[in-house]
C-alpha cells in the first residue's frame, strides 16, 4: 500500500500514524537490541524513524511522550556478561627506534629462512589510541561484540556496539558464514571537545583524553548514553573465520571495506624496513593534523600464509609489531620522595610532583626506580645522567610513553635550590619498622617483615584482584585498604580467601556494609556480583594472581600451557627437588619443570620455594575452598596426532628454523620442551645432535629425523 505523504495527512490520521510508528519502532528496538534477532533491514528501520520524525515536525502538537525521537539505543542492562573469545585477542610487541624495525624484519627473514633479496611485503597502519573490540557476525548479522579484556575473555558490549554508526548490523556483499572482525573504537578530537563541553554544562566530570572517553562510553550500562557519545570504529583484523576470503592482510582489509566497515585510509603496503620507516616518520609529522589520536604505527607481514608460519610468542604475534612514537616530556618540580612497599617487600621510591600534563594526562607521580638511580649511577656503579643525583626540590624532566608509568628522566642542575641535600635511602620499612636489606646482586631493598608487614599483605591483595589476575571490579586501592584495616571481622579482608567469604560473613553480622559511608545497597550488590563472577578462573590467571616471585603474566601462561591443570602443576611443584650440587640434575619433576621453554632454574626454584612454605599451603587451601581453577586452553588443534605431546628438537635443523619448529608444534596442540626428560614423547634429531639424543636413547624415547617429522605433520 502506498503511504500518504506527510503533507496530505489530516491531524487525526497523523495522530494514529504516530501511535502505530511508536509501537512498531519499539518492537523492532526490542528485537534488535535485546534479542539480537531483527526482522527488518537497517534501511527499512531507518525509513520508519524518518517518517515518524517528519510527521512530528509537520504536526509538533502531536508529539507523543513515548516518541521514538526521545529514545536512543537499548534499555539499561543489569550488568555486562563475560564473553570467551574463540580466538585469543593478542597484544603487540613494541618498538621504539628505527633499529628495532630493522631487527624486526631481520628476525622474520631468519625465522622463515628468507634471503635478503627474497620479496617480503608488510602493511603499515596508524596505531589508533582507542579500545580494542571484536565483532562476531553469523550469516552476515552482528550477534556479539566484546572488548579485549584479558585477551581470552572480554565484556559483552553488544547493545552499545549497535549504536556506533561505523559498525554495520548487517554486512554488505558476500561475507563468510562466521566472521569475527576486530578493530578499534575511538573518539574523534572534535567530538571529544564537544563531549567535555556538554559534561561541563551538566556539572559532570570531564574526560582526561579521547581514549578514556571512548572506553568509558562503550562500557556504559545504558546504551543510550553510548549512542550520544559519537563513537567511531576502524576495522583492521579478524578472529574466527569460517573461510578466509583473502590471502593477504591488505586483501582482508579491502574485504572489510566491501562488507561496510570504515578502514583507515593511511594503511599502505611496503616492501622493506626503509620504506616502512619513511612512512612512519611521515605519519609522525602529520599526526597533529589528524582528527583522532594515534600513538604509533603498526607493521604486519602481508601474506597470511607467512603469518601462520610465524605464529605467536607468549601473547603476541611474531608477524606484527607496534612502532611507538617517542615518549613525551615535561618539566616540573619534585616536591617529595615517598617509599612504597610492594607485595614482595621491595622498597620503591616514588616522586611526588607538582601536577603537570604529559602526553594528554595529568601526572603527579613518577617512578625513581631505586637507590642507585636517585644517586645517579647504575647497578654496576657507572654514571647515569652524567652522575647528577636527584634531590627534593629539583626541577625535573618527566617522561611518559603511552601507558608506561611516568619516570623522572633528568634534572636541571642550574635550577637546584641552594638548600637541597642528597637523598638518603631508608634502611627501615616505613610500614612495619622491620629492617630493609639489599642483597648482593640486587638493585632494591626489601622489607624483611614478611607477613607481619601490612603493606606487603595489602599489595598482594591488590595484585590478586588486578586486571590480569582475578580482575574484581569495585575493589580499588582505597577499598582494599579499607577492608584490610577494618576492625569488624565481618568486613575484614586480610587474605584473598576473605574476599570470597565477605558476603556470607555479612549475612550473619549486625554491622552492614551498605550502612557505611562510601557504600550503599547498589554498590554493595555490584561488589558481591563482581566477586561471585570470579569464583571460576582460568589456570594461567590464577597462577599469576598468586604473586609467586618471577612468575609474571608470561611465565604463568608458559607454566599453565605445560601442565594444563592446576592440580598437575601443584603436584609437580610439591614433588620437585632442587639439585644439591653440580653433579645432581634434580628429580624428574624438577627436570620436567626446567625443560619448559622460557622457564629456567630461577623461576622453577621460586615456584618450589613457594610451595615449600607452610603458610602458602594454608593460604591456597582456604582460597581453593572458594574458587574453581579451570583447565587452561591450549592454542592449537586438539585432534592432531601429536596433540598433548611433549616434543624436543636437537641438533642443527636444516629444513626449518628452531623457532618455526616450535610454532608448528604449538599450532598442532603439542608443546616444546628445552630438555629431554621421562615425560618427553618425541625427539626430532638433526645433524650434530649430542647429549639430548643420548639421553633420549637411554630413556627409550621415540626418535625421528626432520624428514620423518614433516611426514608426521602431513598425516
Amino acid at each position: 500500500m502506498t503511504e500518504i505523504t506527510v503533507d496530505k495527512l489530516t491531524e487525526s490520521e497523523a495522530s494514529r500514524e504516530l501511535e502505530r510508528l511508536a509501537k512498531e519502532i519499539a518492537r523492532h528496538d526490542h528485537l534488535y537490541n535485546t534479542q539480537s534477532s531483527p526482522e527488518i533491514l537497517d534501511a527499512e528501520y531507518d525509513a520508519l524513524r524518518r517518517r515518524n520524525l517528519a510527521i512530528e515536525q509537520y504536526f509538533p502538537k502531536l508529539v507523543r511522550k513515548d516518541s521514538p525521537s526521545f529514545k536512543i539505543g537499548a534499555p539499561v542492562l543489569e550488568k555486562f556478561e563475560k564473553v570467551s573469545h574463540r580466538m585469543a585477542m593478542l597484544s603487540l610487541d613494541n618498538a621504539f627506534s628505527d633499529q628495532d624495525i630493522y631487527d624486526f624484519v631481520d628476525r622474520i627473514r631468519r625465522f622463515l629462512r628468507l634471503g635478503p633479496d627474497h620479496p617480503l611485503d608488510f602493511t603499515a597502519e596508524p596505531k589508533v589510541d582507542g579500545l580494542s573490540l571484536s565483532l562476531r557476525y553469523e550469516n552476515g548479522r552482528l550477534v556479539n561484540a566484546a572488548t579485549r579484556g584479558d585477551g581470552m575473555m572480554g565484556e559483552n558490549v553488544t547493545a552499545n556496539a549497535r549504536t556506533v554508526a561505523d559498525i554495520p548490523s548487517v554486512l554488505r556483499d558476500n561475507s563468510p558464514d562466521i566472521l569475527e572482525v576486530r578493530g578499534e573504537i575511538y573518539m574523534a578530537q572534535k567530538d571529544f571537545v564537544a563531549l567535555n563541553r556538554r559534561q561541563k554544562e551538566a556539572g559532570n566530570a570531564h574526560f582526561a583524553s579521547p581514549r578514556n572517553a571512548a572506553s568509558g562510553s562503550l562500557r556504559q550500562l545504558n546504551s543510550s548514553i553510548t549512542a550520544n557519545r559519537a563513537l567511531r570504529f576502524f576495522a583492521y583484523a579478524w578472529g574466527e573465520v569460517s573461510e578466509i576470503p583473502a590471502d593477504t592482510q591488505l586483501g582482508m582489509i579491502d574485504c572489510f571495506r566491501r562488507y561496510g566497515f570504515a578502514i583507515n585510509p593511511l594503511t599502505q603496503l611496503f616492501h622493506d624496513a626503509t620504506a616502512l620507516l619513511g612512512h612512519y616518520h611521515e605519519i609522525e609529522r602529520e599526526r597533529v593534523r589528524l582528527d583522532y589520536d594515534i600513538d604509533g604505527v603498526v607493521y604486519k607481514v602481508n601474506a597470511i600464509a607467512l603469518q601462520n608460519r610465524l605464529g605467536f610468542v607468549s601473547r603476541s604475534p611474531r608477524w606484527a609489531i607496534a612502532h611507538k612514537f617517542p615518549a613525551e616530556k615535561a618539566i616540573t618540580i619534585l616536591r617529595n620522595i615517598d617509599i612504597q612497599v610492594g607485595r614482595t617487600g621491595a622498597l620503591t621510591p616514588v616522586a611526588r610532583l607538582e601536577p603537570i600534563t604529559v602526553g594528554g594526562a595529568v601526572v603527579t607521580n613518577a617512578t625513581l626506580h631505586n637507590e642507585d638511580y636517585i644517586r645517579g649511577v647504575d647497578s654496576d656503579g657507572a654514571s647515569v645522567r652524567n652522575g647528577r643525583d636527584i634531590r627534593i626540590g629539583d626541577t625535573v624532566i618527566v617522561q611518559r610513553a603511552g601507558d608506561v608509568i611516568p619516570q623522572v628522566l633528568d634534572i636541571i642542575l642550574e635550577k637546584r635550590p641552594p638548600d637541597a641535600v642528597p637523598y638518603v635511602f631508608p634502611h627501615i620499612c616505613s610500614v612495619c619498622g622491620s629492617h630493609a636489606v639489599r642483597k648482593e646482586g640486587e638493585a632494591v631493598y626489601r622489607c624483611m617483615g614478611g607477613l607481619i608487614c601490612s603493606a606487603q599483605a595489602v599489595e598482594r591483595i591488590r595484585h590478586f584482584i588486578s586486571r590480569n589476575a582475578f580482575d574484581i571490579e569495585g575493589l580499588g586501592e582505597e577499598r582494599v585498604e579499607f577492608f584490610f584495616h577494618a576492625e569488624d571481622k565481618s568486613i575484614t579482608i586480610k587474605s584473598p580467601a576473605d574476599i570470597f567469604t565477605l558476603e556470607q560473613r555479612q549475612k550473619k553480622s549486625l554491622m552492614k556494609l551498605e550502612n557505611i559511608e562510601g557504600f550503599g545497597i547498589t554498590s554493595v550488590r555490584k561488589l558481591y556480583d563482581a566477586i561471585n563472577a570470579r569464583r571460576e578462573i582460568m589456570f594461567s590467571r590464577f597462577l599469576f594472581a598468586l604473586g609467586i616471585r618471577h612468575v609474571g603474566e608470561v611465565n604463568a601462561r608458559r607454566l599453565a600451557c605445560h601442565y594444563l591443570s592446576y592440580d598437575a602443576f601443584a603436584e609437580a611443584a610439591r614433588e620437585a627437588k632442587l639439585p644439591q650440587d653440580k653433579t645432581d640434575d634434580g628429580n624428574e619433576a624438577w627436570q620436567d619443570m626446567v625443560s619448559i621453554e622460557g622457564i629456567g632454574s630461577i623461576v622453577a626454584e621460586a615456584v618450589v620455594d613457594f610451595y615449600d612454605e607452610e603458610h602458602n599451603i594454608k593460604f591456597l587451601s582456604e582460597l581453593l575452598a572458594e574458587v574453581s581453577v579451570l583447565t587452561e586452553k591450549r592454542l592449537g588443534l586438539s585432534n592432531s596426532s601429536i596433540a598433548g605431546k611433549t616434543i624436543v628438537f636437537t641438533g642443527n635443523l636444516e629444513r626449518m628454523s628452531r623457532d618455526e619448529a616450535k610454532v608448528m608444534v604449538e599450532r598442532l596442540g603439542a608443546k616444546v620442551a628445552g630438555s629431554v626428560s621421562a615425560k618427553t614423547d618425541l625427539v626430532i634429531a638433526a645433524p650434530g645432535a649430542g647429549s639430548k639424543l643420548a639421553k633420549a636413547k637411554k630413556l627409550g624415547i621415540r626418535i625421528i629425523d626432520e624428514d620423518e617429522w614433516f611426514t608426521l605433520m602431513d598425516e
